[in-house]
This record gives structure tokens, C-alpha cells and sequence, in this order.
């Protein structure tokens, strides 16, 4: 009650709401798995991997993946999709029988959202009295504390050390959490052309890493979308986006959980079908950062799977890639890397066949061989291997990268390799790289500061690591 009235019928209030896909009951006596009946139906039916794809709308890799255990198959619409492509009886799957006046569950849509842990931002005690202007204070305080002890600081101010470009992811989550919450200066009202024109400033500062005005801009940009009478459904929805991606970097999972679910939302009132899926990659990597690697991977390859994506031309296909590349990504932070490099082949593939780099107006940087190649990077580091990791980096020329954003993290994910690789030298030089392309980014990043803080204890500091350090605003003597 009292909430603020949203555009495009939603309301505007301060929680995360995730849609909830139910699991199906398997016995537990089932002498087998669901990925291993379908996998012996399908080979006593003597049929193809790639038949069984074209029946559920799966690609054959994805099918195999779905068999043997390497992709969750635990989403009722699934289930029921290869029960009926098959002919195998529900029940086999650990679906309940079909009853015979309901209609058959495989034709009810239950959305591509699997059930995640439930959330940890909320509005605890809230109930239909409670003043929602004191709540959202009282949450508000809530995420100042939960932040700060995520990342091991005190709650204190900053260190006087700190210099202001190390302070300017702060200042971004800050602006955009009281945007998010209804908090803080009121934004002046703008006309639609002004909405469009603010976001296309704010993604092009976004890409060149221009952290101080966007710290401005897109705050604003996400009040003035709230308030506005017109029609600002794709502008919100691709601001909140933007949100999301700043707060991934910047290691605000909680406020990124409500962007996220922010930008799906109203881009589903708006019709917009690449924003709705670039939402649900964005929520598959922040379930992946929480250690939710199953429903990490059903988003994005529910999303990737998708018919509305198909029916959108390159755009569609490209936003596809997008998503089956992060879902490599969620598999090598399950260290198979057999797998991961079998869905950045995929990907890949997708990236060939579209030519030149299809810019995405939902997804800042497009898609490209050269992106593939960049989560490559991070993907082997990941899977354990950074000397892979280090070869597929040398076979991207960073200039092929169509973004500063993008070219930052070619170097500071060479970094990281490095840093795994334990070759001190190299990933202080990959880091001087970063912050020669991107300074802003680099210095406030939590990612840069956690690596700076081990080279300092690791072994010898130089002058190049002591400014570093002081720069990005990390203790050393």
C-alpha cells in the first residue's frame, strides 16, 4: 500500500520478486535419472540426437548435455517436452500422471524461470500498515551493512587513503540504489526524446567507463523513467539493464537481483523479448555468482531456447549466443571444461554465422567471434586451466573489441590468468593494460582490488604495484 504507481501497469516498491517454476516430485526409489530414461528411450527408439533436438526445440548439443547430467533437467516444461516427443509416461519422469479432465501440463506455460534459494532482500515484517516510506529506510540501512560485510569491510567510512576514482563505485551504487528505492532527489520529468537521448549517453559512458557522469546520468535516467506518463517501457527496461551490469561489477548482488528482475519485468509489459532474455542472463550470472550453477544454467538456456528469439532476425540469434556463451561461462565454474568448451564452440558457430558484430540495443558491447573469444578467456581461468587461458588471449587482439569496457576486461581477465598462473609480472603489466584503457573501471572495481591486495602479500612489491595499490585505493606499506 502507498507504493509509487510504475509505467506499463507494474508497481514500484523495493523487493526482489523471482518467478518460481515448480520442481518435479522423482520417486525417490526412480532407478534412474531423467536425462539417463530419456537417453535410453531415445537409443531403444534407435533416434538421433539431433531428431530428439528438432522435436523439443533443442539444439543436439544440448540434448547430450540434458542426458547426461551436465545441463539440470529438473523443469517441469522440459520434462513434459521430451515425455511427449518420446512417449515416455510422465510418471517415469517423476512427473505426476495426467489426469483426464485437465489439459496436458506440457501445453501450460510456466516460463523459462527455474525456482532459485529464496532471496535475502526483502521487507521482513512488512505487512498491509507498515509504512512503506520507513521500510525502505530500514532496508536501505540493512543493504549499506550487508554490503559492506560481503566484501570483509568495516562499516565505517572509507579509508582516507582511498583516492575518488576509487571511490566512484560507491558513489554508483549509492545513486542507483536510492533511484531503485524511490529515495533521494526527485528527477525532473522528461519528455519521451529526452528519455532515449539520456539512455543513449549513459550507454555510450557505460562503454567508455566513464564512471563519474554515469554516476549521475543513470540514477536520474531510472527516476525520471519511473515518473514518467508516456510510454517509457523499453527506456526503463534497458536503463535497469545497465544497472544490472554496473552492479555485477561492482559485486552488488543484492541490488543487482532487484535490477535484474526490474528490467524483465517491464520489458515483458513492453514487449520486448532481446531485453527479456538479456534479463535473464543477466539473473543466470548473478545465480551464477551465488553458487547456483543448475539454475544459473536452465536461465540462460531456457532463455537461449526461446521461440520468440528466433522469429527476431540477427538480433534474436545474437541475444541466443549471448546467452549459450554465459551458459559456458556457469559450466566452467563447475570445472567441466569438456563442456564449457563444447558450448563456446556453439556459441561460436552462432558468432560465424552472423558475420560482422550485431549490435544489440539491450546489451552494451553486441556480439561478435571476438566477445566469444573474450569469455573464453575468463572461461579457461575459471575451468582451472589459465595457461588455455593465456593462448586463447593471444588470440584476440584486444583492438578487435568493439567497447573500452570490453577491452578493460580482455586485460584484467589476462590478469587474473596470470595471477592463477602465479607470474606476478605479467598480471601487474595486464592490470597497467586495464587501467591504461579504462581508469575509472579499474580503480573501483572490486575484482582489480582483490588482485592488487594478493599481489601485495604474495611477494616483492615494485613502484608500479605501490601506486597501483594506492590508486585503486587498497592498504600497503
Amino acid at each position: 500500500m502507498g507504493s509509487e504507481p510504475w509505467p506499463c501497469g507494474l508497481e514500484y516498491i523495493g523487493t526482489v520478486v523471482v518467478d518460481a517454476v515448480r520442481r518435479p516430485q522423482v520417486s525417490a526409489t526412480a532407478a534412474a535419472t531423467p536425462g539417463e530414461v530419456v537417453r535410453r528411450t531415445r537409443r531403444a527408439q534407435d533416434m538421433t540426437l539431433a531428431r530428439l533436438g528438432s522435436l523439443t526445440g533443442y539444439s543436439a548439443a544440448q540434448v547430450s548435455r540434458l542426458e547426461r547430467g551436465k545441463s539440470a533437467m529438473t523443469d517441469v516444461s522440459v520434462l513434459h517436452r521430451f515425455a511427449q516427443a518420446l512417449g515416455i509416461p510422465p510418471q517415469d519422469l517423476g512427473l505426476a500422471p495426467a489426469s483426464g479432465g485437465q489439459p496436458e501440463p506440457s501445453v501450460q506455460r510456466t516460463g523459462p524461470y527455474p525456482h532459485l534459494p529464496a532471496p535475502t532482500l526483502g521487507f521482513p515484517g512488512h505487512d498491509e500498515g507498515e509504512d512503506p516510506v520507513r521500510t525502505r529506510r530500514q532496508l536501505l540501512a540493512n543493504l549499506a551493512v550487508t554490503a559492506a560485510a560481503a566484501m570483509g569491510a568495516p562499516v565505517a567510512g572509507p579509508d582516507r587513503g582511498e583516492t575518488e576514482e576509487a571511490q566512484l563505485g560507491e558513489t554508483l551504487v549509492a545513486g542507483l540504489r536510492d533511484a531503485m528505492l524511490g529515495l533521494g532527489r526527485v528527477a525532473a520529468d522528461m519528455p519521451p526524446e529526452r528519455l532515449v537521448a539520456e539512455l543513449r549517453r549513459a550507454s555510450a559512458e557505460f562503454n567508455e567507463c566513464a564512471y563519474s557522469s554515469l554516476a549521475l546520468r543513470l540514477p536520474r535516467l531510472i527516476s525520471a523513467g519511473h515518473r514518467s506518463t508516456s510510454d517509457s517501457c523499453r527506456v526503463l527496461a534497458q536503463a535497469y539493464l545497465l544497472a544490472t551490469r554496473i552492479l555485477v561489477k561492482l559485486d552488488e548482488p543484492q541490488l543487482g537481483w532487484m535490477a535484474a528482475d526490474r528490467a524483465r519485468q517491464i520489458a515483458a509489459a513492453g514487449d520486448a523479448p532481446v531485453a527479456v532474455a538479456e534479463a535473464a542472463r543477466q539473473q543466470a550470472v548473478l545465480a551464477r555468482k551465488a553458487g547456483w550453477h543448475d539454475q544459473a544454467l536452465t536461465l540462460a538456456l531456457h532463455a537461449a531456447d526461446e521461440p520468440a528469439l528466433r522469429e527476431l532476425g540477427n538480433a534474436g540469434i545474437a541475444q541466443r549466443g549471448l546467452l549459450i556463451q554465459c551458459a559456458a561461462y556457469t559450466v566452467a565454474h563447475q570445472r567441466d571444461q569438456a563442456g564449457m568448451r563444447e558450448l563456446t564452440r556453439e556459441a561460436a558457430a552462432i558468432a560465424r554465422s552472423l558475420g560482422a558484430v550485431t549490435h544489440l540495443r539491450d546489451t552494451n558491447g553486441g556480439f561478435s567471434q571476438a566477445t566469444v573469444q573474450l569469455h573464453l578467456i575468463s572461461a579457461e581461468t575459471t575451468a582451472g586451466d589459465p595457461s588455455a587461458a593465456i593462448t586463447a588471449a593471444d588470440a584476440l587482439a584486444p583492438q578487435a573489441l568493439p567497447t573500452t569496457e570490453r577491452r578493460a576486461l580482455y586485460f584484467t581477465d589476462r590478469a587474473k590468468a596470470f595471477a592463477q598462473w602465479g607470474r606476478r609480472d605479467e598480471c601487474i603489466r595486464a592490470l597497467l593494460q586495464a587501467e591504461y584503457w579504462a581508469p575509472q573501471e579499474t580503480h573501483a572495481r572490486p575484482a582489480v582490488k582483490t588482485l592488487v591486495s594478493g599481489l601485495l602479500v604474495s611477494g616483492r612489491t615494485t613502484p608500479e604495484l605501490r601506486g597501483l595499490a594506492a590508486r585503486t585505493g587498497v592498504p600497503h606499506s
